[in-house]
């Protein structure tokens, strides 16, 4: 149980860091292109545990398998990570890191509508909290320049929380581990084939000249060089590979309620790291949502009780 907390406690520090990391180089390496790289490796990081899985189970992965993959990549690394990328660059990584921690917020009512869960009292507290917490940051009263941002950050937690509740229909039969690699590496190519479309001139052309430069030309590698590499390595095998095993490694060592602590802490940790690494400032209406969104989380895990295993023959 120790060792488990302390993979929970390594897990939050890491994903603490990420909004943060991909903003020191949000104005040097295309958000797309980051978001491709990343997953890139962090899906390579998590196959010898995938295939290790696979094996374990005797796994049998057939094209239906293939085009479950296809559904959970777009949805996680081609659309909604592709909302927080684009999200870091137009506002604080504070604010992404502390609005995409609030994708509960969405999951609770998709979970309730396509698996039936049961929505309690509790569930229903903590959903308000959060949903205060999210409008006392976005602080409709006085909206600024990186409204852009926060409605980014807003629509990938919304399309994270339908990638969670897509994935979890068959998590118990693949396994973490299984679920997440190929769903990271499938949605790469997705990704991939996108990256050399918006590379066709007239495509390109067309993203131009609708001011919509950061889909025109999308580059795989350029960009990338010595200024920038570490961070962009720190992101792909810290960040997405091992933050996503001392998180799975958490579950195993505890359980999923347990280690879903790892949301609870990151925002209040990403904050205090944007302001120490990047100087942001944290404004008054900001430590209120926060607040508001801790609270509402806390509240809801300290009354969770552990879901039912998923049968591992349901698909």
């Amino acid at each position: 149980m120790k060792k488990g907390y302390l993979y929970i406690i390594l897990a939050a520090v890491i994903f603490s860091t990420m909004e943060i990391s991909s903003k020191m180089i949000a104005d040097a390496v295309n958000p797309l292109q980051l978001s491709f790289v990343r997953f890139m490796i962090g899906g390579l990081i998590l196959l010898p545990f995938a295939v290790k899985d696979i094996r374990a189970k005797n796994l049998k992965l057939t094209l239906d398998d293939i085009k479950y993959f296809m559904l959970t990549g777009v949805l996680c690394v081609v659309v909604s990570m592709s909302f927080f990328q684009l999200a870091v660059l137009y506002t604080k990584a504070s604010t992404v890191a502390i609005v995409f921690s609030a994708n509960p917020i969405f999951i609770i009512p998709l979970a309730a509508l396509y698996l039936k869960e049961k929505i309690t009292k509790r569930t229903i507290v903590s959903l308000v909290l959060s949903i205060i917490g999210i409008i006392v940051i976005l602080n409709p009263l006085n909206l600024g320049l990186d409204v852009k941002g926060i409605v980014l950050a807003i629509l990938a937690a919304l399309t994270f929380a339908v990638y969670s509740v897509v994935s979890k229909t068959r998590s118990g039969y693949y396994g973490s581990m299984v679920l997440n690699s190929f769903t990271f590496l499938v949605g790469d190519l997705v990704m991939l084939a996108l990256i050399m479309l918006s590379n066709i001139k007239g495509v390109s052309d067309f993203f131009a000249s609708h001011s919509m430069g950061t889909f025109a030309g999308i580059p795989i590698l350029h960009g990338i060089n010595s200024g920038n590499l570490l961070v962009v390595l720190y992101l792909g095998i810290v960040v997405t590979g091992l933050g996503y095993v001392f998180y799975f490694l958490a579950m195993d060592e505890t359980s999923a309620s347990t280690a879903s602590i790892v949301f609870l802490i990151k925002p209040a940790l990403a904050p205090v790291f944007a302001l120490i690494i990047l100087a942001e400032s944290i404004p008054v209406n900001t430590l209120i949502g926060m607040g508001c969104i801790l609270l509402g989380s806390a509240y809801n895990f300290l009354g969770a009780v552990p879901n039912k295993k998923i049968s591992s023959n349901s698909r």
